[in-house]
């Protein structure tokens, strides 16, 4: 291979990592991207400091919980689990609201 040959395979693979790069950078400065990143933060913590209430159908506070957090819904939506403390919480069939601190 010549010279000129290998040149324009680094300049073409310069080319490529560049929009890679350019690409990466872009998207984790969207709010998408932002979000991607606390997900991956939070998976890797073992979670986000939060406070997470859960009300009854009726709209009344049943209990709070506080700490370092990973909440994780289900696809049918009917419940909520995550681990705090070292035990496993679920929820069933309830309202929940979290907040991160």
């Amino acid at each position: 291979m010549s010279k000129k040959a290998k040149a324009g395979v680094w300049v073409t693979v310069l080319a490529v990592l560049g929009i890679i790069v350019g690409s990466l950078i872009w998207y984790f400065n969207t709010a998408s991207g932002e979000r991607a990143l606390k997900t991956m933060r939070s998976n890797n913590a073992g979670g986000l400091e939060r406070v997470v209430k859960v009300y009854s159908n009726s709209g009344e506070l049943i209990q709070t919980y506080e700490g370092k957090i990973d909440v994780q819904d289900t696809e049918y939506g009917n419940k909520v689990l995550f681990d705090l403390n070292g035990k496993r919480v679920v929820i069933y069939n309830a309202t929940i609201v979290t907040e991160e601190k």
